[in-house]
């Protein structure tokens, strides 16, 4: 294996790409690679199999997008890319960006299939065709095994957050997958951290992969991190609404280290009057995706995770992230972090730790390669203040993209004949047979009546407030 080091600071029309892609990228506002784009798309684009160690954020999503639609012969009617990811909500996200990058490319057919979802609809889905799939190891799997997906024409695999797939039980599901795909093609394997288990996978997958690395410390820079001891577990909940209560923070990230942890914290600060939701992996699917999109468009001020049910997550403009325990491993603290201090912006992350944890906080400081030291926790007079109210509330409508239902019908009927002003509109989400919009709390009863008494697409659709607390 072989390691390139030197980044530079190339822009996206300096690369070999079709004059669509290039066209589309300036639309979009793509000038400048990031650091590990700049590192491996060159080497992507001659079709070279690449190892990308890097945190969410990064930019790898385009990288291997844009890779992946350089290679693609759009004429041909087959199964050429398969990208594999651990969650469906990164699998989502990965699909939507590639749809993002190939617009400038006509019928291009990028499926999802994931679990949490009808195994039908997809089967019916892949008979129609498709150029690129976008999905889970296990629901994958699955329709490699019932013969509904067939890999024999795919030239290039990408394992998008392969740490995290192996992490979460998925060895033997890939291994079957990549059994099927032909060896003559290329391999992209992009992943936060770089265990043994990924250097191992990597030897029996991939053709003399480079290696490419962009440290943390590289997008870092911006977020200052603050610790603070507490003494019991009693502590701890008292201590995070403190600083909960101290910062008032308008978007915050509570990461814990188990599942019954973290709905329990949720919990907790939900009876204490906190504008929070939980996210972990024993959620509903359902539940799961509606707990993201009322985070995302401002509907909940805190969000209390799992690192695994967080993965992928891309919320914009985070403000704060607490570590309610120290994380198991010192890249997962780094990869936490960096969720705060996106995109230029200034981000803040606090850590709780214990006694029993000190040789977690010590790992910690050889990794950093920096001293840590306890801070003082906010004085009980921060209890004055009320904990910070999200300023959106998410309505439901029971219809969808199957029912015609575009944003702009949602927006319209909000605003239209002395309506409620469109700067109270905020976030619109339309799925197949479901839609959301955030509005103004202030203006959400008028929102329920404009939505419930008028008509989109020429008919009534059922609406309801989605909860602001609990699962």
């Amino acid at each position: 294996m072989t390691t390139q080091s030197q980044a530079n600071d190339s822009v996206f029309s300096s690369l070999p790409l079709s004059k669509g892609l290039l066209t589309n990228l300036t639309t979009l506002g793509y000038k400048q690679m990031t650091p590990i784009q700049a590192k491996t798309l060159p080497l992507m684009l001659e079709g070279k199999d690449v190892i990308g160690q890097g945190k969410t954020g990064s930019g790898k999503t385009a990288a291997f997008g844009l890779a992946l639609l350089h290679k693609l012969q759009v004429q041909r009617f087959r199964v050429q890319s398969v990208v594999l990811c651990p969650t469906r909500e990164l699998a989502d996200q990965v699909a939507l960006e590639i749809r993002k990058l190939a617009r400038a490319i006509h019928n291009i057919k990028v499926l999802t299939l994931c679990g949490g979802t009808p195994f039908g609809p997809q089967i019916g889905s892949l008979e129609h065709g498709a150029h690129i799939i976008v999905g889970t190891p296990g629901r994958v799997e699955e329709h490699v095994f019932k013969g509904t997906l067939r890999l024999d024409d795919v030239n290039m695999l990408v394992l998008d957050e392969a740490d995290r797939m192996l992490e979460m039980g998925f060895q033997a599901a890939l291994d079957n997958i990549i059994g099927r795909i032909p060896t003559k093609r290329q391999t992209l394997l992009f992943s936060a951290t770089y265990p043994e288990k990924i250097a191992k996978i990597s030897e029996n997958i991939m053709n003399s992969p480079t290696l490419i690395e962009v440290k943390g410390s590289e997008n870092n820079t911006n977020i200052s991190q603050h610790f603070y001891k507490v003494e019991n577990d009693v502590h701890r909940l008292e201590a995070l609404q403190l600083l909960l209560l101290d910062c008032q923070a308008c978007s915050s990230v509570v990461f814990c280290n188990t599942k019954k942890e973290t709905q329990e914290v949720a919990d907790s600060l939900a009876a204490e009057g906190f504008s929070v939701v939980a996210l972990h992996g024993d959620l509903e699917q359902r539940d799961r995706e509606q707990t993201l999109l009322r985070f995302a468009n401002k509907s909940a001020a805190i969000l209390v995770a799992t690192d695994v049910a967080a993965r992928g997550l891309d919320i914009e403009a985070v403000d704060l992230v607490i570590n309610y325990h120290i994380a198991r491993d010192s890249e997962v603290h780094v990869h936490r972090v960096g969720r705060t201090g996106r995109a230029g912006n200034l981000g803040k992350a606090l850590s709780l730790f214990s006694d029993k944890e000190s040789y977690k906080l010590a790992l910690l400081e050889d990794y950093l390669e920096k001293v840590i030291k306890a801070e003082q926790l906010p004085d009980d007079s921060v209890r004055q203040s009320p904990p910070l109210q999200a300023q959106m509330a998410t309505i439901q409508i029971d219809g969808g993209k199957k029912q015609k239902l575009r944003p702009g019908d949602i927006l319209g009927a909000l605003t239209g004949d002395k309506g409620i002003q469109g700067k109270l509109v905020g976030k619109i989400n339309v799925f197949d047979n479901k839609a959301y919009v955030a509005v103004d709390k202030t203006v959400l009863n008028a929102a329920l009546k404009k939505l419930s008494k008028g008509k989109m697409k020429g008919r009534n659709f059922k609406v309801r407030h989605l909860g602001s607390t609990g699962r």
